[in-house]
């Protein structure tokens, strides 16, 4: 079979194609994909990336190719978010991560996240209160609320305690992380921790920050000595089935700092970029709160008929369309191979745009247009949406995340009315996850009962 030559955009001697990606990895990659086409190589540095912007490239790498794309893992050397989350589920291969899926797993499945539901109420509860006490029309950074709300969901449910007395300092800490952890990954001239520059003092004073939280929930819990039955209590209790070891004291640690960050900042994501969407189209809005008053009937029961929200999660589906949190895969090829025609060499790093792909104009009509309409009755082409990934490692925590986001925006599209506080397109920018750069304020305004 002939090998074609993968298109690449000219770049320079010595740093590649590092100057533009740097400034803009989204837009960068989106551009790339729209001149050059569904594979595109680039270089940054010495480092060789190949950029992958279809659904079919997506199954090849993620499904039908695990053992030869596989997670960048060295934990002697680490990059990247094992920077932050050390061998936890997100960074973990192997034998520790089969151990951890396992363990995991049950505290995600379906019937232990029905359990949930009373907290997540309370919680959107306890915003519809706080948010009842501003002046019609306030304006409110949207970013910052859905961190916060989504924290105190999360650790409530999975932790049984709280950290908004905290949040000031941990989401400041928690973005230096994650930003650190992105250079460290697109950038090989970012310097090694132990060089003492600014950022790398600023990255250890945020893990610190981010540690001492885990640590003293961890500490909390053996001093508590009640039964929980939560996530903690299950890691805190869990044992090795061929050793009969527990997870040590770091183990716990990495555990739980995945799931605080993962758990979160993606459902913060989401939340933000969905409540724009509705601002932005007052129809879908009020449409959406037609539909949660409807099944609220003047009571507060919309927990207990999720699956009547019908509209309200085609209107999350297609934000996950829009704006996918996770909006990238990365894979380090373990050796030589091929993908269609074209030849990949040993080394190599794949970048898997669920972005591109969720925007692809031959996948969806108008991909530009934000239409929850094109989720209502239709089965998904297989991988055109991939806003959990695809594959073994796809997110444990999809199902928390729909309930979750299903019933929060359901509870605050009943009591409030959005609207936007300027017609310009909020900036993206890809932090690992996918968020609006600077934030997203949004009008806010009480909805009359009826």
């Amino acid at each position: 079979m002939p090998t074609e030559t993968i298109p690449s955009p000219k770049g320079r001697l010595l740093l590649g194609h590092l100057p533009e990606f740097r400034s803009d990895p989204l837009a960068c990659m989106s551009r790339w994909h729209r001149d050059f086409g569904d594979i595109v190589g680039f270089r940054l540095g010495l480092q060789r990336f190949y950029l992958l912007s279809h659904p079919d490239l997506a199954e090849q790498v993620l499904v039908e190719q695990p053992d030869v794309f596989v997670k960048m893992y060295d934990p002697d050397k680490p990059k990247g978010l094992q920077l932050v989350l050390g061998q936890g589920l997100v960074t973990s291969t192997g034998a520790l991560w089969q151990r951890q899926r396992r363990l995991l797993q049950p505290v995600f499945q379906r019937r232990s996240v029905e359990t949930m539901r009373p907290q997540m109420a309370a919680t959107g509860e306890q915003w519809i209160r706080r948010w009842q006490m501003l002046a019609p029309g306030a304006e409110v950074d949207m970013a910052g609320e859905m961190m916060r709300l989504t924290l105190e969901v999360l650790t409530r449910t999975m932790f049984g305690t709280s950290v908004l007395h905290e949040v000031d300092a941990i989401a400041p800490a928690l973005d230096t992380c994650l930003r650190h952890a992105a250079r460290t990954t697109m950038n090989p001239f970012t310097p090694p921790l132990w060089v003492p520059t600014l950022a790398n003092r600023q990255f250890r004073k945020s893990l610190a920050i981010l540690d001492s939280v885990i640590y003293r929930m961890i500490e909390q819990r053996r001093k508590d000595g009640r039964i929980h039955d939560d996530l903690l209590d299950r890691m805190l209790s869990a044992a090795d089935p061929e050793t009969g070891t527990a997870m040590n004291v770091r183990q716990l640690r990495d555990e739980m700092l995945t799931i605080f960050t993962a758990g979160h900042e993606t459902t913060a994501n989401l939340m933000t970029w969905t409540l724009y969407w509705l601002a932005r189209h007052p129809e879908s809005q009020d449409k959406a709160r037609a539909e949660a008053k409807a099944i609220a009937n003047g009571s507060a029961a919309i927990s207990e008929q999720p699956d009547r929200l019908v509209y309200t999660k085609a209107v999350l589906q297609e934000s996950l369309r829009h704006r996918p949190p996770a909006g990238l895969v990365i894979r380090k090829l373990t050796r030589s191979t091929r993908l269609q025609d074209h030849a990949l060499p040993a080394g190599s790093l794949v970048l898997v745009s669920i972005f591109n792909i969720h925007h692809h104009p031959a996948l969806w009509d108008r991909p530009e247009t934000f239409d929850p309409e094109r989720f209502l009755g239709r089965k998904m082409d297989k991988y055109h949406f991939l806003p959990f990934g695809i594959g073994s490692r796809f997110c444990i925590g999809n199902h928390f995340a729909t309930v979750e986001t299903t019933l929060l925006l359901s509870m605050l599209i009943r009591h409030f009315r959005f609207e936007l506080c300027t017609e310009q397109e909020p900036e993206i920018e890809m932090v690992v996850t996918v968020r609006p750069k600077g934030g997203l304020r949004l009008k806010i305004s009480s909805v009359p009962e009826s």
